[in-house]
């Protein structure tokens, strides 16, 4: 068995280099012995029959309306997915078209698939940098957060606390949503190749429901120590711009 990992709307949701978290789901999935493809999905009619995860990247302001249009002929199926337990990991204004809506700095408003609970709205200024996020479910969780706009009413579980960072934002403390397998993020990095444990529970999500067993390969422990450094690295800094904080 093959499994499908949907890379939804890459040409317009994919700033960032988001979209390559299904390109890292597909790799240590075949290090792991298992057979596994991306397939690229713009429109409803490239929809694979069987899918077994979902990414959904981070677009700009400009392609936020076309993105949420074309979402909205895949509603049906975004909704079925997260219903039956199919892994959906959402980036930055890839959330944001899966919550209740999003507001913009002119007033306006663009109406979300209403898949997560919570809306964005805007803040004072752009928060740019590392983000470090404190995780039961998922570890310590680490990436880069580029963002315009707060999260609020986000009434399903956070990802986790911000150790360092702004997250949701509005004093909040909490970074991202959990609706049972749907989950919405600031984190960029790839998260899930900065966070190699991250992207081993949701293969684990994913084998389990196809059947099979997934325990990471050979190949992903040598990769792994290459994040594990850059995560280190990052940390680090963190470290030492909060003890200049508080001198």
């Amino acid at each position: 068995m093959t499994l499908t990992i949907a890379a939804l709307l890459p040409g317009l949701q994919n700033t960032n280099g988001d979209a390559e978290n299904a390109a890292v789901l597909a790799r240590r999935a075949e290090w792991a012995g298992l057979a596994a493809r991306v397939v690229r999905v713009d429109s409803r009619d490239d929809l694979p029959e069987r899918v077994d995860a979902v990414v959904l990247g981070s677009g700009s302001d400009a392609s936020l309306e076309a993105s949420r249009d074309i979402l909205l002929t895949m509603h049906d199926e975004l909704r079925r997915w997260g219903t039956e337990g199919v892994p959906i990991l959402a980036v930055g204004s890839g959330w944001e078209l899966l919550s209740w809506g999003v507001e913009r700095a002119d007033g306006s408003s663009i109406e979300g698939l209403g898949i997560v609970p919570g809306r964005a709205v805007p803040r004072s200024g752009r928060v740019t940098g590392d983000l470090v996020v404190a995780s039961p479910r998922f570890g310590l969780l680490v990436g880069f957060e580029n963002h315009a706009r707060d999260y609020v009413r986000a009434e399903g579980s956070p990802v986790g606390r911000v150790r360092s960072g702004s997250g949701n934002g509005r004093d909040s403390g909490q970074e991202g949503v959990v609706m049972g397998a749907v989950i919405g993020t600031h984190l960029h990095g790839p998260v899930l190749a900065k966070n190699p444990a991250f992207a081993d529970l949701l293969l684990g999500i994913m084998a389990e429901r196809a059947g099979l067993e997934y325990a990471p390969g050979e190949r992903a422990a040598a990769v792994d120590a290459y994040a594990s450094a850059a995560r280190e690295a990052l940390l680090g800094a963190t470290r030492a711009a909060a003890s200049a904080t508080d001198a």
